[in-house]
């Protein structure tokens, strides 16, 4: 008979709360095994570190482990490469999860990553392109003269001349236009619906609303008649309000068609829209109304983006600038 003791250790504390708590996500909240994967596979490289700490049960980490243990997760080590700052925070999150557990089940007496904030991640300043592409875009999508080149023409325009978002764009019906001037203004302007249902409307310039009729008048009556009598404004090929996936083929087709090599996506006619203004002397404020940002803060990014443009001015204008 062998000795008590003599067979492999059993699993630490740690180990079983960790278990104890993966459990929990299957049965009481049902993650996906995607999502159940990663937390699975984030804890047991957790449970590691502290293992090599000599930490084999929760009530023992205190905040300066966690912490050591962010830390870790951003530089690396022989076994793993540095994780940048959106995967660190995930990780970083199922620690947390597992810690808030462990004191709401009496598992631990504190949660000592409660202070500890997932890293942020680097923030990326938008990509405008400049002028010239984006002529030659809306050039390409108008090009052979059908009902959808008038139609993918007026899209793009639209897009690139009130700044809207591709789902406010494609959501747009004919009677949100207003391409005369008609509520006593010297342009035209259309009414978007944009997060949570917020409305805001924006002007519309010259070369949008010459775009958007030449649609009106030669292209939509033809893509309407195939359809049901959808008050949407852009129409697909079956007379059905078009959607954000074809919209966004509209561009990347007229972009290829236009040699333009950049990524180009709905959101970097966005981008452009807002970048152009900012560099034409647009104040922020009046381009977060345009844009319907909540906060002038969301659309204070794009004033970094103009810096190549202020450094431009500064060393032509500046009389020390320049050696």
């Amino acid at each position: 008979m062998s000795e008590a003791g003599s067979g492999p250790p059993g699993p630490s504390g740690l180990q079983r709360a960790v278990r104890t708590y993966l459990d929990h996500l299957v049965v009481e909240r049902g993650l996906a095994d995607n999502t159940l994967s990663s937390y699975r596979r984030d804890l047991r490289r957790y449970v590691g570190f502290l293992a090599g700490q000599g930490i084999h049960d929760p009530t023992a980490v205190e905040e300066a482990v966690v912490t050591a243990f962010l830390r870790a997760l951003r530089e690396g080590d022989a076994d793993h490469p540095p994780l940048s700052a959106g995967s660190a925070a995930r990780t970083v999150v199922a620690v947390r999860g597992f810690h808030r557990f462990a004191l709401r089940e009496g598992l631990s007496t504190v949660d000592p990553s409660a202070a500890v904030r997932p890293p942020a991640p680097a923030r990326r300043l938008p990509k405008a392109l400049p002028l010239s592409d984006i002529e030659r875009i809306l050039e390409a999508a108008g090009a052979p003269g059908t009902a959808l080149a008038l139609r993918d023409r007026a899209l793009l325009e639209v897009l690139y001349g009130t700044g809207a978002r591709i789902s406010e764009a494609v959501g747009l019906d004919v009677d949100d236009l207003d391409l005369d001037g008609t509520d006593g203004t010297a342009q035209g302007t259309v009414l978007l619906r944009g997060k949570g249902g917020k409305e805001r409307v924006v002007p519309i310039g010259s070369f949008a609303c010459e775009a958007v009729s030449a649609y009106l008048v030669r292209g939509r009556p033809e893509l309407a008649g195939v359809g049901t009598g959808v008050a949407a404004l852009f129409l697909n090929a079956r007379g059905g309000r078009l959607s954000r996936q074809s919209a966004w083929t509209v561009l990347t087709r007229a972009a290829d068609r236009a040699g333009v090599v950049a990524e180009v996506s709905p959101h970097t006619l966005r981008h452009s829209f807002a970048t152009h203004l900012l560099d034409g002397g647009a104040d922020v404020r009046v381009v977060q109304e345009l844009l319907g940002h909540a906060s002038v803060t969301t659309t204070q990014v794009y004033t970094l983006v103009t810096v190549d443009s202020l450094r431009e001015v500064y060393a032509t204008a500046h009389p020390r600038a320049r050696a």
